[in-house]
């Protein structure tokens, strides 16, 4: 049986569904399922996602080919149903052409509308509409929209000049207008005129009057621009497999701009910035999709309520509202009430959050849109909980809706509000996506990537964003705009990227030559320090200072019920402790790994230990050594004290030697100084200590077995410390790890002299305390002779940086230069050190456990490395039963929820 590969809609019927998202895209899925449950959708079809990995692999003869039958008679369909006629010049069928991923990719990719239209159509239009403007209009719009997507006059850097948009300016300038819907119907039949003549020069070919040259151009530009530039950053940016394709929807042409009884916009049923349960949107009269996406001028609420909001924000009085900017309720009051209905019926319906696009042509509603709408980490959270409390969800979807990873966005700091009520804000715009950003001020997205990379902040200033400005955007503190709203470019990418956005900034005039913003005539530079707030809108000159965000009520609720269903606790990585509070309060159940090294690095820390290091014999360190114990004990007694009743696991010394002596001529002289001996017997043993490959050379658990006095010094401190808080009351549990074992003799001799350092301690004070003893699983032959380590000892922990760095033979230092190249190769889909390798790594460490807990059963497994923060290696980190993970403070509530998550998943 041949394939199916287009599905039909329209008029209440369809061949699709809303779980057919995989394979009809979530658009052509939704629009499906929307006629099914009896909303308004303009009539069409969905060509599959499969049939553009067709078109990638066999190529475009190919694919039309197959689909010409299936979409002759698609159209056949939406002519029956529309009354019109494909081709027609005196009825013509007109449709537009979109694209639709498995997931939403806003503007990544390309559309085009009023398809059909030619020399005759257009008069078949004007005659048909008795609207001769409206036609024109429509047409003109065609030509530079086909001419942009299909036949690759679009600009492809900012210095190209784009000729559709030239000419426009040239007519305009000449009649003296501003606006392009003060164009007559003289003006539009010109820039027809003009527009083909330009793709004539540009192209060498006359622009294409017929309509199935026109479709088939418009759908493969549709699978092409599946691999423009900016879907491949998104695609790599947000984890979405190149494989999965896009589908293509042609519908039937629905116009918002054939006059005054006409519009088009976007809404949400929920607010997508605070979750606030509202409906809310914009719209324009006369217009197309593209004029609301583009800001190029300025959109209209939907809501009365939401059209007050937006005026006292700003600055404009009720009378002036009113009259300039009425809201959809009051222009079009039967339109706006059916709206109103039909969000609440999806929205009840899907259950979730919708974003919806929506045209009004003369006076009919119609939907062209529905789809889960992006929303920030607070009103994901938000709308998560109140959809729970409101009988929508249940608790494990709830979790299941948040996104590990858009928690972050939560975590982050916000303007210090002491310093915020000093500052006076130069003007205020619309708070487009909340947080706060300061940063210089950068004109252009390659500028401000380029800048960035070279470790500024920056904020990217444009007059209105594009897809072609992603980078940048990505790159970039916050964005802020001239033109724009709420479903703007700018504010609706910068929402999914978790970036605090401002746009539509009263009064600013931002001159690309001169590179310049001014506001209420002060001018700013680039360069220039800024600061935005986008959860107010203002806008600052110079530095504001941060300070941590304020958690709110339903995170801590989302975090209880993260909790409730995980089966794998989450500890943090830290060594003061100011970042074990953090992880405390974030939730943290111990510390997973305390790296003592970074203490050392403390000036009343740094020349005792350089003594230790630089001493010719045992005698000298352990002089060294004993400066060094009541300091490390102080450190220790801090952590512990944090994280009263909390196991810590703290790792002894582990980098090279080398990395904490001075290898500067200033350094050794103090150090000499210090000592009491010659400049040249510290340059001797600094050289001495140089190796090759220091990595793997005299560090980690091979230090204590040749040095075992610090290992001595190491167990010390940390069990007298945890002894002297007993006395306190405070609860201290210590599990001391051995780093980077390989061998169990390396093992069993650091055992030894910890253990009988403990029983001296112990003996000493006549006290005990519970306590375990480890081993860090991060040498390959360390999981592969696991049985042998676990016979010892009574845990591991797998530090995935440097297993990751020796089972790829990749130097985490070094990996930058090629790494880029292997990912955009396909060699590897992810970067090894930031998402686990599940075949390689996740192999041994599985092994491991396996081998491990065979000869011990209650072995406890955790994983410490910075895998222990991102989602899909902490989902996997559950499969294969470890009893924690680790990370950083920050990233504790993003592995709460992601070990949540994985106990629901199964």
């Amino acid at each position: 049986m041949e394939k199916k590969r287009v599905y039909t809609f329209g008029n209440g019927a369809a061949e699709g569904r809303a779980d057919m998202k995989n394979l009809l895209g979530g658009k052509g899925a939704n629009l499906a399922e929307m006629n099914l449950i009896g909303v308004p959708v303009p009539p069409g079809f969905t060509i599959t996602t499969e049939v553009c990995t067709e078109y990638n692999e066999l190529g475009k003869d190919y694919v039309v080919s197959v689909l010409k039958d299936e979409v002759e008679k698609a159209i056949e369909e939406i002519e029956r149903l529309t009354g019109t006629k494909f081709g027609d010049k005196d009825n013509p069928c007109l449709v537009s052409v979109r694209s639709g991923a498995r997931v939403s990719m806003p503007g990544m990719m390309d559309t085009v509308l009023n398809l059909g239209l030619n020399d005759e159509s257009v008069e078949g239009i004007a005659k048909k509409t008795g609207n001769a403007r409206f036609a024109w209009d429509s047409y003109r719009r065609f030509i530079q929209m086909y001419g942009d997507v299909v036949l690759g006059l679009k600009p492809q850097t900012k210095e190209d000049i784009d000729p559709f948009e030239e000419i426009m300016d040239e007519v305009k300038q000449a009649k003296g207008i501003h606006n392009d819907t003060e164009l007559s119907t003289e003006d539009l039949k010109e820039l027809v005129k003009r527009f083909k003549l330009a793709v004539k020069e540009r192209t060498g070919n006359d622009f294409p009057e017929n309509p199935w040259d026109q479709l088939w151009g418009a759908v493969c530009a549709v699978f092409d621009s599946w691999m423009n530039e900016r879907a491949i950053f998104y695609r790599k940016m947000n984890n979405i497999p190149e494989e999965w394709g896009t589908a293509v929807n042609v519908q039937a042409m629905v116009y918002g701009n054939m006059g005054n009884t006409s519009g088009t916009g976007v809404a949400f049923t929920r607010d997508a910035a605070t979750g606030e349960d509202i409906f809310n949107g914009e719209y324009l009269i006369n217009a197309q999709g593209e004029d609301v996406v583009a800001g190029v001028r300025t959109p209209q609420q939907i809501t009365l309520e939401g059209s007050r909001r937006w005026a006292k924000q700003q600055g404009i009085s009720e009378e002036e509202r009113a009259a300039k900017y009425p809201s959809l309720e009051e222009s079009m009051p039967e339109c706006a009430k059916e709206l109103i209905e039909v969000q609440q019926k999806l929205e009840d319906y899907f259950k979730d959050m919708q974003d919806l696009e929506f045209t009004i042509q003369d006076g009919k509603l119609w939907l062209l849109q529905t789809r889960s709408g992006k929303r920030t980490g607070g009103a994901m959270v938000k709308i998560a909980m109140d959809m729970l409390r409101q009988g929508y969800i249940d608790e494990k979807t709830a979790l299941k809706r948040c996104d590990p990873e858009k928690l972050d966005e939560l975590l982050h700091p916000v303007f210090d509000k002491k310093a915020l009520s000093a500052a006076k804000p130069v003007t205020r715009g619309i708070p487009a996506s909340p947080g706060a950003a300061t940063g210089q001020i950068v004109f252009h997205a390659d500028e401000a990537e380029e800048w960035a990379s070279n470790g500024k902040k920056v904020i990217l200033c444009r007059i209105e964003t594009s897809p072609e400005d992603l980078r940048g955007m990505a790159t970039a503190q916050g964005i802020l705009t001239a033109r724009g709203g709420m479903t703007s470019h700018a504010a609706v990418v910068a929402r999914g990227m978790g970036k605090c956005c401002v746009s539509a900034a009263n009064n600013m005039v931002i001159d690309y030559k001169a590179r310049t913003l001014t506001i209420n005539g002060k001018e700013m530079k680039e360069g220039d320090w800024i600061s935005i707030d986008g959860t107010t809108g203002y806008v600052y000159e110079g530095k504001i200072q941060t300070q941590d965000a304020e958690l709110n009520d339903d995170f801590s609720a989302l975090m209880e019920l993260a909790d409730k269903y995980a089966r794998m606790e989450v500890r943090t990585n830290a060594d003061t402790p100011r970042d074990a509070r953090t992880a405390r309060n974030f939730g943290a159940k111990g510390i997973g790994l305390c790296r003592t090294e970074h203490m050392f690095f403390e000036d009343d820390k740094i020349l005792a230990m350089r003594e230790m290091i630089l001493a010719k014999d045992e005698q000298g360190r352990r002089k060294a050594l004993e400066k060094l114990l009541p300091l490390q004990k102080t450190d220790f007694k801090g952590i512990f004290r944090t994280m009263d009743g909390l196991p810590v696991t703290i790792r002894l010394l582990d980098p090279p030697l080398h990395e904490f002596v001075p290898h500067d001529e200033k350094g050794q002289m103090e150090m000499a100084k210090v000592m009491g001996i010659s400049y040249k017997d510290i340059h001797d043993r600094v050289e001495d200590l140089i190796e090759a490959n220091p990595m793997l050379g005299l560090r980690g658990c091979r230090l204590g077995n040749l040095y075992p006095e610090i290992t001595e010094m190491q167990a010390r401190a940390i069990i007298e410390a945890a002894l002297e808080l007993k006395k306190e009351g405070v609860e201290a549990i210590p599990e001391i790890m051995v780093p980077l074992t390989g061998i169990v003799h390396e093992f069993k001799a650091q055992k030894e002299i910890i253990e009988s350092t403990i029983k001296k301690v112990f003996s000493e004070q006549n006290d005990s305390v519970e306590y375990k003893i480890g081993t860090m699983i991060e040498i390959p032959r360390a999981a592969l002779t696991a049985h042998r380590i676990a016979e010892e000892a009574d845990f591991f922990s797998f530090g995935t940086n440097d297993l990751t760095q020796m089972t790829f033979g990749y130097s985490r230092d070094d990996v930058a230069k090629f790494l880029p190249m292997y990912i955009d190769k396909g060699f590897l889909k992810h970067d090894p050190f930031a998402v686990l390798d599940q075949k390689g790594v996740g192999r041994l460490m599985r092994m491991a456990i396996q081998e491990g807990r065979s000869v011990k059963p209650t072995l406890k497994c955790g994983l410490c490395g910075e895998h222990g923060g991102e989602p899909s290696s902490v989902k996997f980190c559950h499969t294969i039963g470890l009893n924690y993970v680790s990370c950083s403070p920050f990233r504790v509530p993003i592995a709460r929820l992601a070990a949540a998550q994985a106990a629901i998943e199964g």
